[in-house]
């Protein structure tokens, strides 16, 4: 006679009659529902740490390339006869044409920098100055594109633009007149007076981080040049790529087009050491959290375990029938997968609901909280951002389902090794 084959009918259907046992009639029901709440709960919270994770990386990184550029050619420098070193760039023209003929370059473009004091009646701000063309602003995606933003850009020319940060703490609106002052401004025979410009506010953006939108003014070119006393020069060139995750294959080719007098500096330079330290912080919420599903799935075993010695007679009495050890092993391996399977389910639903509401969510708890949970000052960012991702999802998918297959085999080999003579010796 053929042997029946594996995961055979009978055998989900016995399965099924432990899993659904009421406590009287020798099952453990009630281990069973704390297993799965407390697999779905791990599982739910595995998915939302690390949607959460992928969402805040992509919004700083976003961000990051939404308003700065994506590489930085400056000048090595040479020693002025003042004894300064001087690192303007009087070709910024042919420079920046180099640039963007590199293959990958989209856009590049001459800056003039500066660090100087906002003002406007009482209030004051330290703000930092770049000097761009208006056709060069209009590339730059965080400014030209902010999805809230005032002012008309073509009148870039005929005044200046503001970070929404810089506009609320200095209570400016459109139209209204905004002072720099510089303390490096004309000189004169009685040293340097500071020069203090007034500029009519024509645009106002939110590039998405609380940084840049609560510091960053432009001016143009031109303008900022006589401003900082940088006539004929710009201090460095903006280049934006099209691919800035790739920005380190086009290092070496922008360094072959500037010459050997100057350097290259990207945005991860910049922003490396931020990068390093949330990847880290990564890895170690994700062990974390593989240990909190590794202790929701013994629960499986607990229940497991006490469901063989409550039903010690009918694995007895299975055997003495003709059930074979792997028939015996594979009901209770059923009874404990399912458990897993089905807490994984849920979890995985909970936690791609969560990265999907994560906005109406955010807002009640900032609400039940009385408000201020979240501080832009801090996190430099004006929300908390969720990104479900396909990667995230199967990786607590297959941790969770293969930690409750694997636990759920040692209390199967134990009832399927359980002895029908010693089973039944007192009944």
């Amino acid at each position: 006679m053929a042997s029946p084959a594996p995961f055979s009918r009978f055998e989900w259907m016995i399965a099924w009659r432990y899993l659904r046992a009421r406590r009287s009639e020798g099952g453990v029901s009630v281990m069973t529902w704390i297993s799965l709440i407390g697999i779905t709960l791990a599982v739910f919270a595995l998915i939302a740490t690390l949607a959460v994770r992928s969402g805040f990386r992509s919004e700083f990184v976003g961000t990051i390339l939404g308003a700065n550029a994506h590489a930085t050619i400056y000048a090595y420098g040479t020693v002025n006869e003042a004894g300064q070193l001087d690192r303007s760039l009087a070709d910024y023209a042919t420079l920046a044409e180099a640039a963007a003929q590199v293959p990958g370059v989209r856009h590049a473009a001459p800056l003039v920098k500066g660090q100087v004091l906002a003002n406007r009646g009482d209030r004051n701000a330290g703000v930092q100055v770049y000097g761009i063309r208006a056709a060069d602003l209009a590339e730059v995606p965080g400014v030209a594109q902010s999805a809230e933003a005032w002012g008309d850009l073509a009148r870039f020319e005929e005044g200046i633009a503001i970070g929404s940060g810089v506009a609320r703490s200095l209570g400016l609106q459109l139209g209204d007149k905004i002072k720099l002052i510089s303390p490096n401004g004309v000189k004169t025979a009685f040293g340097t007076s500071p020069r203090v410009n007034a500029y009519e506010v024509v645009y106002v953006f939110t590039a998405g981080r609380y940084d840049i939108d609560s510091t960053r003014v432009y001016l143009p070119f031109a303008e900022a040049q006589s401003y900082f006393n940088r006539e004929g020069v710009a201090d460095e060139i903006e280049v934006m790529v099209e691919d800035p995750e790739a920005i380190d294959a086009l290092v070496v080719p922008l360094l072959a087009a500037a010459g050997s007098d100057y350097g290259v500096w990207t945005w991860r330079d910049t922003s490396g050491g931020f990068l390093r330290a949330l990847e880290i912080e990564d890895n170690v919420m994700f062990v974390i959290l593989s240990i909190l599903v590794l202790i929701a799935t013994m629960n499986i075993v607990s229940g497991l375990i006490m469901l063989v010695k409550n039903k010690g007679r009918d694995i007895g009495i299975l055997r003495t029938i003709g059930l074979s050890e792997g028939s015996v092993m594979r009901v209770f391996f059923i009874c404990g997968s399912v458990t897993g399977v089905i807490g994984t389910v849920m979890g995985v639903a909970l936690g791609c609901l969560f990265a999907i509401y994560i906005d109406p969510i955010f807002s009640f708890v900032n609400y039940a909280m009385g408000g201020g949970v979240w501080d832009p000052a801090i996190r430099g960012i004006y929300a908390l951002p969720a990104e479900l991702r396909a990667g995230d999802v199967l990786s607590a998918v297959a941790l969770s389902l293969g930690l409750s297959f694997v636990v759920t085999i040692f209390p199967a080999r134990r009832a399927a090794r359980l002895n029908p003579v010693e089973a039944l010796r007192y009944e």
